[in-house]
């Protein structure tokens, strides 16, 4: 089965816009996903007919709201492949999850002298977190290398992933370069040593389904915006017996079991994780993103970008003096690359003046761009709603910018 893009067209309103009086092409979906018409209309049903806080209420629309954000997390656990609803904690989203597990497991079980072992090809919100709690406890970070071609270079692994590594925190997929990391070997290889395996799943949920337990992964977080779902909103697998262990980093409301002024009692998994009143509506329209994948399916979904990956890196390889960046046999639909004499900020203005919507500059990767000599580059991703003419239309600006530069 093959996906018609054009049909799915209509299901996202911000398409329907010109540009500049040109028809938009939207090849930006690795930053965010533009949101089709059933996640929109959640948000608004929400507002309008069950606006009610989660939990505690004791009426109608606290019911209704209550049932439905837990079946939501219910559809969670489902499409990750937890194995229970107190693995799933919602939080602001990636960079949210990240935090968490770095102030919570980070600060609790991390020791002086012990080590976290970073990739070079990680999103600063895979950095950041863990060298702030590094600096405070004096742990060390170790980075894994990544080669030419945009991989991993594993041959340096074993020396770098020791007895001494407690957390081995690395991206599923390349915001960047694309790249498709076999998470399950590396898993496997820290758990080997003895240490946690917490994965940044921003741009793999998108893609292709997740599995956690097959990945045997002890953390794995990602975002909602990014599944074509809202903002402010996203989630942080853990296994549960290090969930348990793990003390919450956010007081108040709904986190609690019993509080007094001499002692506070936490409320058991996942809520001790949720303080306060949640993204209710997050929660909602994020589920009804995922109803929307699941009713494309996975296998047309991969498929069908998958084909654009593959044209679009024909159609670019043809323009002189165009060099993508990363080219590893094992990726998804997101092409970085930079064009001789040109300034990524440039290329990319005129790309908008032609009704192309790009990504440039270091994309929060600045070590990955420092690895490769470059200060940024310009990025196209794509997603269900793009076909080939959008890429046709990115080459054809390209054309002109280098004409208009030259």
């Amino acid at each position: 089965m093959s996906l018609d893009a054009n049909k799915l067209r209509a299901d996202f309103p911000a398409l329907t816009q010109k540009v500049r009086g040109k028809k938009m092409v939207y090849l930006d979906s690795a930053a965010t996903a533009l949101k089709p018409w059933p996640v929109i209309e959640r948000i608004g049903q929400f507002y309008t007919y069950e606006t009610a806080n989660v939990h505690r209420g004791a009426h109608f629309l606290a019911d209704q709201a209550t049932g439905a954000f837990e079946e939501s997390r219910q559809k969670i656990k489902k499409f990750i492949n937890a194995d229970s609803t107190d693995e799933v904690i919602f939080t602001s989203g990636t960079t949210g999850s990240i935090n968490l597990l770095a102030q919570s497991y980070g600060r609790t079980f991390l020791k002086e002298g012990d080590e976290i072992l970073l990739t070079e090809m990680e999103h600063h919100a895979n950095i950041v977190p863990w060298q702030m709690i590094a600096e405070e406890k004096k742990l060390k970070i170790k980075v894994v290398p990544v080669t030419d071609a945009g991989d991993l270079d594993l041959s340096k692994l074993d020396e770098l992933l020791t007895g001494k590594t407690k957390i081995f925190a690395v991206t599923h997929v390349s915001n960047t370069l694309g790249t498709i990391n076999d998470i399950k070997s590396l898993a496997k290889k820290a758990h080997a040593v003895g240490a946690l395996i917490a994965v940044d799943g921003a741009q793999a949920v998108s893609n292709f389904p997740v599995d956690v337990k097959d990945l045997d992964v002890d953390f794995y977080s990602f975002s909602a915006h990014k599944l074509y779902g809202p903002y402010g909103i996203g989630v942080l697998f853990g296994k549960r017996e290090l969930l348990e262990k793990m003390p919450p980093v956010i007081g108040g409301g709904s986190m609690i079991s019993q509080v007094t002024f001499p002692k506070t009692t936490y409320n058991e998994l996942p809520y001790k994780f949720e303080a306060g009143t949640p993204h209710i509506e997050g929660v909602l329209a994020m589920s009804a993103a995922i109803d929307y994948i699941n009713k494309i399916g996975f296998d047309v979904i991969t498929a069908h970008e998958l084909m654009l990956r593959d044209y679009a890196t024909a159609e670019l390889s043809k323009i002189p003096g165009l060099k993508i960046m990363g080219t590893s046999s094992q990726k998804v639909s997101i092409l970085s690359f930079s064009v001789e004499g040109l300034h990524h900020s440039d290329l990319s203005q005129v790309l908008d003046q032609e009704g192309v919507a790009v990504r440039a500059g270091h994309h929060c990767t600045q070590p990955l761009m420092s690895r490769f000599h470059m200060t940024g580059s310009v990025r196209a991703s794509f997603a269900i709603f793009n076909d080939k003419m959008d890429i046709d239309a990115l080459v054809k600006g390209i054309i002109k910018a280098k004409e208009l530069f030259a």
